[in-house]
């Protein structure tokens, strides 16, 4: 009988309170018995921190959104458990009562119902929020694009993009803003009653990788510094046209073997994410590290450079990704991270934070952290 690997991380993983890792179970089930295997998977404290700075900005933020939807921009304090709910409306109003700079209460007083609306301080600075979209409007038009370039067919199925959609941070109307304001880049047709969102025009030049562009600027500053010799580093990183970034936890102390074997695995050739996976064959190891690549960009078009696992996971016919993705990620743990923080599992690309900051903002993301800063907490998106 063929053997069966089981491998579990959100449930599985046995949580150590005082260490810095947590060991994920590998349970290989043969004929005549069971084998137990413990992987160490590194914890990277300065990632899950990210989850947990993110819930109070998430609700003002959402709360502004709220109140901007209603007519005369003011929301009835008894209407907010219909936009929230009955559980999130008591977190909501305990970040009216905690933040007077950014939400006002009025009314209460004869037939007036009580309403929380924007303060004017708050109310100057979401008026920047319009710039801010517009600005991304680029941005968006061209990720898009890209991750429509990604799929095997040049198409991926609209509800998926929806699934998506605030990763991406498109916009709720996005198909009327983008899709239909654009359509010599896109399109939506209906195959075998399923909406896709089709990619019109092939664009060789959006076809580079974030990691190829990084790569460029990384060799731009070594010839300046007049370095020549390449050579693998302690922390695992090499400067190679197929290398990767790595960014190990603290905890992670590579060996001479182990690195040795990543200095091979960076000097490996493989085809570019954009190529059309039919083309390769799935055991090749040089198409394993390609879903690597794929991965790495796909996790790049998004504005935090995360992504919940189970959406990552949504695309796993329209980019070829492996059955066992879990596996992949933990066993890439210098380039991704997964964690357990918040309500679901969230895949991280390391590279991209410096500690629990994020590296390189788009425009949303720095007006998120403007309107934030009115409450006087400094926080990271």
């Amino acid at each position: 009988m063929k053997r069966r690997s089981i491998v579990t991380l959100s449930s599985s993983a046995i949580r150590c309170k005082k260490s810095d890792f947590m060991v994920v179970s590998v349970r290989q089930i043969s004929n005549g018995g069971k084998r137990s295997k413990k992987k160490i998977y590194h914890r990277d404290y300065q990632l899950d921190k990210v989850m947990d700075l993110q819930k109070k900005p998430s609700l003002i933020l959402q709360l502004k959104s709220i109140i901007q939807s209603q007519n005369h921009q003011r929301l009835l304090l008894r209407d907010l458990e219909k936009e929230v709910g009955f559980v999130a409306k008591w977190n909501f109003m305990s970040i009216i009562e905690k933040y007077p700079s950014i939400f006002r209460v009025g009314g209460g007083c004869g037939k007036e119902f009580p309403f929380v609306t924007l303060t004017g301080k708050a109310e100057k600075v979401a008026r920047e929020e319009g710039e801010a979209r517009n600005l991304m409007e680029p941005i968006l038009v061209k990720n898009l694009r890209k991750l429509l370039m990604l799929s095997i067919d040049c198409r991926v199925p609209l509800e998926k993009v929806e699934f998506i959609g605030n990763e991406l941070g498109l916009p709720h109307d996005f198909k009327k803003s983008l899709i239909f304001k654009y359509p010599e880049y896109f399109s939506i047709k209906v195959i075998n009653g399923r909406a896709y969102l089709n990619l019109e025009n092939w664009d060789s030049s959006l076809a580079v990788t974030a990691r190829e562009e990084i790569f460029a600027r990384e060799r731009m500053l070594q010839s300046a510094g007049g370095q020549n010799k390449v050579r693998i580093t302690k922390d695992g990183n090499y400067l190679g046209p197929f290398a990767f970034k790595m960014c190990y936890a603290a905890g992670f102390r590579p060996n001479k073997s182990y690195l040795e074997e990543l200095e091979k695995w960076h000097k490996m050739e493989f085809p570019s994410p954009y190529l059309n996976a039919r083309r390769f064959e799935v055991a090749d190891p040089k198409t394993r590290k390609r879903v690597v690549a794929v991965l790495h960009e796909l996790l790049s078009l998004t504005m935090e450079k995360r992504m919940i696992s189970a959406k990552l996971d949504a695309f796993h016919s329209e980019y070829r990704l492996p059955s066992k993705l879990v596996l992949c990620l933990i066993k890439h743990h210098g380039i991704f991270y997964i964690t357990n923080k918040g309500a679901r599992s969230t895949v991280f690309l390391k590279e991209a934070y410096d500690g629990s900051n994020l590296v390189d903002k788009c425009p949303i993301l720095m007006f998120n952290d403007k309107f934030v800063a009115l409450s006087g907490r400094h926080v990271t998106l």
